[in-house]
């Protein structure tokens, strides 16, 4: 039986973890901690932190693993990346790819100052040098975080500073990037490339929490509101970026804000999102994102991307809470999928600390 490792054992993992057991791997695992949701999924785990690029090694050495993979984690796929390379498995992109991907200024100044679609922006390593910036308003960001954590927008200098502390304990780097604010409507451009093609890509609006910072996420919406115009120049967009970050295998996901009729990008990624939007795409239109992933590492023929969409309108809504809060039940009768990350009565734990995802349901809207 062929032998996967998965790297973390979050929500967001479970999904691959699910996978790969009804497809007869043998499913080992490891995480920096040992309460993971996944874990009891696992038929193997290891404590080890995915970010110790050389203990995951000789664990993937020592368990004679055939793949190594991860989705919906920033973190991951750099050690993905480069363990694949040292011990010669299959992957989607180069470690320096991953890495650039990761760190959100080296993704900046990748697609460079003249790049249509990219932000103006400035990295700060220091509280002074917040004075530095002359253009407001903008969104502060450790370089390095994922999952909305230290996120904050900022109108002013002294907003800069009171926020600074909280910003910068996310960063392992310690800096801090400073781009300028949009304000305009969020999608995200979910795709998957083949040999530096993009055989499917679809826009899907995105939905925040507009009373708490960041871009909390609130729910996807699928089909897009925005006109086929629109949509068409964020996929060539997604496109674009792609091909400047040297994303040519794999599954992808860019999450960008319109500002009239022109799409702007905020994050790109080499991996399915953490939001479960590959069960939501398939749900919507047939399109198997995470199958295909796990086929195209196997070098397994793919699969034709021929997507039968639905009629009506369609929602994947997170189920969030308060960190500290017990999981409430919810009513959630009238939906098509649904999954808790918390049992009714345990304690939301504190992330982003404002309002944290509890689960998630897919639902046509009415």
């Amino acid at each position: 039986m062929r032998k996967i490792l998965i790297l973390g054992a979050g929500n967001a993992q479970i999904d691959l973890i699910e996978y790969c057991k009804e497809n007869g791997y043998i499913v080992y695992g490891c995480s920096y901690t040992n309460t993971d949701k996944g874990i009891p999924l696992l038929d193997y785990f290891q404590q080890i932190n995915i970010t110790a690029i050389e203990k995951v090694k000789e664990y993937a050495e020592n368990i004679q693993a055939d793949l190594i993979y991860s989705v919906g984690s920033d973190i991951a796929m750099p050690t993905v990346s480069r363990v694949c390379e040292l011990l010669h498995l299959p992957h989607f992109v180069s470690y320096n790819t991953a890495l650039t991907c990761n760190t959100k200024d080296n993704m900046r100044k990748t697609l460079g100052e003249t790049f249509e679609g990219n932000v103006p922006y400035i990295v700060i390593r220091q509280k002074e040098d917040l004075e530095k910036i002359n253009f407001f308003p903008v969104i502060m960001k450790p370089v390095d975080s994922q999952g909305q954590r230290g996120v904050y927008q900022a109108g002013s200098l002294q907003e800069l500073i009171d926020n600074y502390d909280k910003s910068i304990i996310h960063s392992r780097k310690k800096q801090l990037i400073i781009e300028k604010y949009l304000d305009g409507r969020e999608i995200s451009v979910n795709a998957f490339f083949e040999k530096g093609n993009m055989r499917f890509s679809i826009v899907s609006d995105r939905i925040s929490f507009s009373e708490y910072p960041g871009g909390i996420i609130k729910k996807h919406l699928l089909p897009s509101g925005l006109c086929k115009d629109i949509c068409e120049r964020a996929c060539a967009l997604a496109r674009r970026t792609a091909s400047r970050l040297s994303i040519s295998n794999g599954p992808a996901y860019f999450q960008m804000k319109v500002v009239e009729g022109i799409p702007y990008l905020i994050e790109a990624a080499p991996r399915l999102d953490g939001c479960h939007m590959w069960k939501f795409i398939k749900y919507y239109c047939g399109v198997d994102l995470l199958k295909a992933s796990v086929n195209l590492l196997e070098s397994t023929p793919s699969s034709a991307m021929n997507p039968v969409y639905r009629k009506g309108n369609f929602a994947l809504e997170f189920i969030c809470q308060k960190p500290g809060t017990p999981m409430r039940e919810w009513n959630t009768d009238e939906i098509d999928y649904r999954r808790d990350y918390y049992d009714t009565g345990e304690e939301v734990r504190r992330l982003n600390g404002y309002m944290e995802k509890c689960g998630y349901m897919i639902y046509q809207e009415k």
